[in-house]
């Protein structure tokens, strides 16, 4: 019985480690992609000021395809979190613990 919760507990603390790490990389890279982004713009705004309108436009169509790609990681961590699949497998092969 302490064996099968040893596994339990380790399989969810390997899942809170994953969660951390998706939700980590995504803001890691959701703050490297806005920074070059609006890096980007104000260099393009600077060297031709009358297409700042169009820029701008596309600077936040980007931006929210950026913002997308984090909340998608986010989700897939929250299943992760409140939905382990990986607990099911385990339970049923220790014995339904």
């Amino acid at each position: 019985m302490e064996n099968a919760a040893n596994v339990i507990a380790s399989v969810q603390a390997m899942t809170a480690i994953a969660v951390a790490f998706m939700i980590g990389m995504g803001a890691i890279g959701t703050a490297l992609g806005f920074g070059l982004l609006g890096g980007r713009f104000l260099e393009g705004s600077a060297r031709q000021p009358e297409m700042i309108p169009t820029l701008q436009v596309k600077m936040f169509i980007v931006a929210g395809l950026l913002d997308a790609v984090s909340m998608i990681g986010v989700g897939l961590a929250l299943f992760f979190t409140f939905a382990n699949p990986f607990l099911g497998p385990v339970t049923a092969a220790l014995g339904g613990h």
